[in-house]
Parts: C-alpha cells; sequence; structure tokens
C-alpha cells in the first residue's frame, strides 16, 4: 500500500458523511503514470491488487495505466456498500418493530453528534452496532417496566364489598385476605382507593374484619387503632397471638450465670443470653425437662420471669445499704431482683394490698435466699401514713393488662372504659404515694420507678402527666438503651415534652411482653396546694366523682376489696363520693366540698372507715 491508498486501512465510513467530511480528490494521469513505475516491483506480488484488478469492468471506475485504480473510486465503492448495508438493517428494524421507534430520532441525533468526534471515526462498525442495540434494549425494557407496573396496578386495585357481601358470613380465609387488601389500599390510599367510597369507610371496614379475625371487642380494637398506624397494629395484633419466648433470671445471690447455663445445658436445655442489654437473663428454646421442676430451680438458682419485668428494676438501679420500697410486690420476681443487686444489704420492703398473694413473696424469698426484706400487707395509697423517707421506690402499678394479652387473652374482650377509668384511678393515687413515700433529700436516690403492663396511653403518660402537675418530680432518663419513647400527644393531648424520655415496649418489635417504665426524680418534699381535689381529674369528659355515682368506676385497687365486699358499708347513705372522702357524720355534704384538699389528713380517715 502507498501512502495515496491509505484509506484503506480505515473502517468504512458512511458515504454521505464522508463526502461531507472529505471531498474526493483524483490524480493526473502522468502522476499516477509516475507512482506505476516507482511501485512496478510490488504489483507482481501484491494478491489484493490483483483482486482489484479482476474487477476491472465496475461501472462508474476509471483504470490509470491498465494496472490501477485512483483513490476516489475506492470512496464509491464504500459508499456503496453503506448505503446498501444501511438500507437492510432499515428493513430489518422496521420488520421487527413494525413502526418506526421513538428511540429512532435519539438514537440518530446521538449518532450524528458521535459522528463529529473523533474518537467515534476509530470504531469498527460492529461497536457501532453494539452502542445502537444496547439503546434498543435499554428502550424496550424502559416499555415492558411500564407495561408490567400498570398491570400491579390493576390487579392491586380492591373492590369494596358490597352490602350484601358484609351481611353473609365470610371465611377466616377471606377475612384474612380482605385485611391485607384494606391495609394495602389505606398504605397509597389516594391511588388505590375506589371512586366514591372515603377512608372511613375502609377503616370502618378493617375494624370489623379485624375484630373478627383476632376475636377482640370493638372497643379495645378501636383503641388500639389510634396507638398503632394501620400497619403496625397488625403486626402487633400477630404478635399478641403467640406467646413470647421463656425467660429465666439469674439469681445472683446464690450462682453467676455461666455456671447456670452450663448446669442447664447438661440437663438438655436449649438456651443463651436473653441479650446484651442484660447480664442475668437467659432465653430458653426448648427443654427435656420441666424448666420449673430442675434441681436448680428448687435451689433457688433462677426464677421463671418475663424479659420485660427486669427492665423497671434495672431502670431503678438500687445501690447498697439503701432503703428501698416495692408497693405492689407480688409474688415477689422483681423484688428479689433488687435485693439481688443490692447484695441482701440495706432493708427491702416488699408490699402488696392482697394478703393471699404475699404468701407467694414469702415462698420465692426463701427460696432465692434473700434475707434483707420485710413483707408487709397495706393499702399502696395508705403506706405514706405508715412510712415514708426511702431512697427508692418502685411501682409496678396494677391495669388492663393489654400488653400482655399472650398470657391472658380473655382482656380482648373483657376490657372497656369503665376497667380504663379503673385502673386510671388507682394507678394516679398509687403513684402519688409513691412520691410522697420517696425522700428528695436523700444523698444517693430520690427516684420513683413507675411501670406497667399496659400500652394504653390512659394508664401511662396520662398518669406520670397528671403527677408532674400534682408533686415536685421530674422525669429523667431511664437508663435503658433500647424501646420507644413515650408519647408527646395522644389525640386531641398534649403532654409534657419530657415524657419523651420514658420507654414503650411492644412485642412486635422488642420480643417482649408489652410494657411502659418512666423514672422521676423528686426534688422537694413540699407538696404543692392543687387548684382541685385529685378525684375530681376529667378523663374522657367524666370527673371520677361522677364516675363513681354512676357505678362506673370501682374505688378500690384490683388486688383489694370487690365490689359485692363494699355495698354493707355503703347502706344507710343516700349519697357517698369515694370510698377515700367519706361523709361527716352529720351527712353536711356542702361542708365536705368546701374543705381544703389534703391528702395527710384525708388517709387516717380511709383507715377508720375500713375498721367500722
Amino acid at each position: 500500500f502507498t501512502d495515496d491508498n491509505k484509506e484503506w486501512l480505515k473502517p468504512k465510513q458512511k458515504g454521505k458523511q464522508k463526502e461531507k467530511s472529505k471531498p474526493k480528490t483524483y490524480k493526473s494521469e502522468s502522476e499516477d503514470e509516475d507512482d506505476d513505475e516507482d511501485d512496478s516491483g510490488n504489483e507482481d506480488n501484491d494478491g489484493s491488487e490483483m483482486e482489484v484488478d479482476s474487477e476491472d469492468d465496475t461501472p462508474g471506475k476509471k483504470k490509470v495505466g491498465g494496472e490501477k485504480y485512483k483513490v476516489g473510486t475506492l470512496d464509491d465503492l464504500f459508499k456503496d456498500s453503506d448505503n446498501e448495508n444501511g438500507d437492510a438493517s432499515s428493513e430489518d428494524e422496521g420488520a421487527d418493530s413494525g413502526g418506526k421507534l421513538e428511540y429512532d430520532s435519539d438514537s440518530s441525533a446521538a449518532e450524528k453528534d458521535s459522528d463529529d468526534d473523533d474518537d467515534d471515526d476509530d470504531m469498527l462498525p460492529i461497536e457501532k452496532a453494539n452502542i445502537k442495540l444496547k439503546k434498543k434494549q435499554k428502550f424496550d425494557k424502559q416499555l415492558a417496566d411500564e407495561e408490567m407496573q400498570l398491570n400491579i396496578a390493576k390487579q392491586d386495585v380492591f373492590a369494596f364489598p358490597s352490602e350484601e357481601e358484609l351481611q353473609n358470613p365470610a371465611s377466616l380465609q377471606d377475612v384474612h385476605q380482605r385485611i391485607k387488601d384494606v391495609v394495602t389500599v389505606l398504605g397509597d390510599f389516594n391511588r388505590l382507593k375506589e371512586e366514591g367510597r372515603s377512608r372511613c369507610e375502609y377503616t370502618d371496614l378493617l375494624l370489623k374484619d379485624l375484630c373478627t379475625y383476632y376475636s377482640y371487642n370493638e372497643f379495645l380494637m378501636e383503641v388500639l387503632m389510634q396507638i398503632f398506624p394501620v400497619q403496625e397494629l397488625v403486626e402487633f395484633l400477630e404478635a399478641s397471638e403467640t406467646a413470647r419466648p421463656v425467660t429465666i433470671r439469674t439469681n445472683s445471690l446464690k450462682t453467676r450465670r455461666r455456671d447456670l447455663a452450663q448446669a442447664l445445658i447438661n440437663r438438655g436445655v436449649n438456651l443463651d443470653p436473653v441479650g446484651k442489654w442484660s447480664k442475668v437473663g437467659l432465653v430458653v428454646y426448648s427443654s427435656t425437662v420441666p424448666i420449673g421442676a430442675t434441681p436448680e430451680y428448687l435451689a433457688g438458682h433462677y426464677i421463671l420471669q418475663g424479659a420485660s419485668s427486669f427492665l423497671p428494676v434495672m431502670a431503678l438501679a438500687p445501690q447498697e445499704n439503701e432503703r428501698i420500697l416495692d408497693m405492689c410486690a407480688a409474688p415477689g420476681g422483681k423484688a428479689s431482683h433488687i435485693a439481688a443487686i443490692m447484695k441482701n444489704t440495706g432493708t427491702l420492703f416488699a408490699n402488696d394490698a392482697n394478703k393471699e398473694r404475699t404468701k407467694a413473696i414469702v415462698g420465692n424469698f426463701h427460696r432465692l435466699g434473700v434475707v434483707n426484706a420485710v413483707i408487709c400487707n397495706h393499702d399502696g395509697r395508705e403506706f405514706p401514713d405508715v412510712m415514708k423517707g426511702f431512697d427508692r421506690v418502685l411501682l409496678d402499678a396494677p391495669c388492663t393488662g393489654t400488653g400482655v394479652i399472650a398470657k391472658d387473652p380473655s382482656v380482648k374482650t373483657t376490657k372497656d372504659q369503665k376497667d380504663i377509668q379503673r385502673c386510671f384511678n388507682i394507678q394516679r393515687q398509687l403513684l402519688l404515694a409513691a412520691i410522697d413515700c420517696c425522700s428528695a433529700k436523700s444523698s444517693s436516690g430520690g427516684y420513683i420507678v413507675y411501670s406497667t403492663c399496659s400500652i394504653l396511653p390512659e394508664e401511662n403518660e396520662w398518669v406520670v402527666n397528671y403527677a408532674l402537675k400534682r408533686r415536685n418530680v421530674k422525669l429523667v432518663p431511664t437508663g435503658l438503651d433500647f424501646g420507644t419513647e413515650g408519647f408527646v400527644k395522644y389525640r386531641h393531648h398534649r403532654f409534657h415534652p419530657s415524657l419523651k424520655l420514658t420507654r414503650r415496649f411492644y412485642p412486635h418489635t422488642h420480643n417482649m411482653d408489652g410494657f411502659y417504665v418512666a423514672k422521676l426524680k423528686k426534688f422537694s418534699n413540699v407538696i404543692p396546694e392543687p387548684f382541685k381535689d385529685e378525684d375530681d381529674e376529667e378523663i374522657d369528659g367524666k370527673t371520677t366523682e361522677q364516675a363513681t355515682e354512676n357505678g362506673d368506676v370501682d374505688g378500690d385497687s384490683d388486688e383489694g376489696k370487690t365490689k359485692s365486699e363494699e355495698k354493707p358499708k355503703s347502706e344507710g347513705k343516700k349519697k357517698q363520693g369515694p370510698v377515700k372522702r367519706p361523709a361527716p357524720a352529720d351527712g353536711a355534704q356542702p361542708q365536705q366540698k368546701k374543705a381544703k384538699p389534703n391528702v395527710q389528713a384525708k388517709r387516717p380517715q380511709v383507715a377508720t372507715t375500713t375498721n367500722k
């Protein structure tokens, strides 16, 4: 090849673009003859030149000297071949797609821009074809994805059942599937809703289906729907259907967790540590022996206790040689945990209002080796009259048990507004009494921990917020590294911002019973003068006194007397408020209302009335 024929070494270019970029030039015959004489020795051995010579009759080509073509005719060959290839490729594309695609214009524009670059001139035809093929594949994939999304959207449309379908009983499988569909619609309501249907219609349908499938009463289900989002509500209900894993707490007074775990493993117990957050907890997966009848259990090396019951004691953080009160201690699991942390030093008062349940405290303390405890039987609301000045107080208040539905399924159908109202009254009175029992002058303490096994804000944040208004206390961090923050707003109610320091625990999130923990610090022993008596606190538009008169509230604790036991005491009285506020002997009700509320002065009257 000569320098003039260097175009042979370059890839084929499109004829039109080649003509625009480089015009054709022809050599004169004299110049060609000079080139032939210089290269005469090479022409004899060049096979490619012989092949070109064999096609000397092709029209449009000019032969010079009888042996060599001009460079201009070589460009014409490339032009013709490119045009033929372009026509063939366009026909094939038209046959495949059935018409012109939208990406043709984009790809042609991209090709024109790319042809202007010098780098594209060095690309082989197969590389350019590969780029074009990738663009086509990308466009086809985009069309397929859009079509798939359209099909999915059509399939996901939930047909709202008619009135006839709602009246006819459906199978549990159909109800469960309808719950899933409604939850999906509520998750993207604007896109998936049916024309003419409101969100209330879907929520009402979901409420009925959830009550049917999970066997709840409508009142409790409505309360739960106000606490959780729809998707999380279903997760909570599913988790509440399954019992939580069995957990045990190592008694550090007698053994170590490592030694206990090895002993139980040797007996065929499959277990693991409950988590990094606890140094004494073990979770039991399976056992070949009864976990509550092993020699280690009888020797007091461990106690069966839920993982959530560790949390209040961990938040209380008892210290050695302190004076600590567990106001509602039965059956003694948390109290024995406190004694173990105190290493049997100081003094622990384990109180419970139910005398029969104190027997369980005695049995557990003997088995676990607790020797620094005093077991007593008093109404927690009266305990400030019995003893004060404690460094720390733990109040695990009686509640509706909505966090332990897996243990007690009867909660689904037996709890109503009256139960919540009654528990609220008891809890706030117990919390105020616990605060009064604690000493703000304690050098190491002055802390009160309030906990319940309920997830209802009426029994948790509402009670703590009430105590913040009535006593000189403030919320402090619980010291627990996990858990959900407490509510600072619930429906139309707004609580103190510091309530976010409290902790909530759910079965579907933390794999433990539903629980609530709040830790308060008492900074003054002075009881502020309330604006009105505690008994008149409004809950859902009704005062405690009104609710008691209507029979909606039971003034006694769940662990104490029943309503039937209180009936003989109220005979002969036309109108009486709570037991806590008995009328004077002369029955002068107006004087009772004008009397200034004084908690310390009223509590001895309760004992006198009870003795009568």
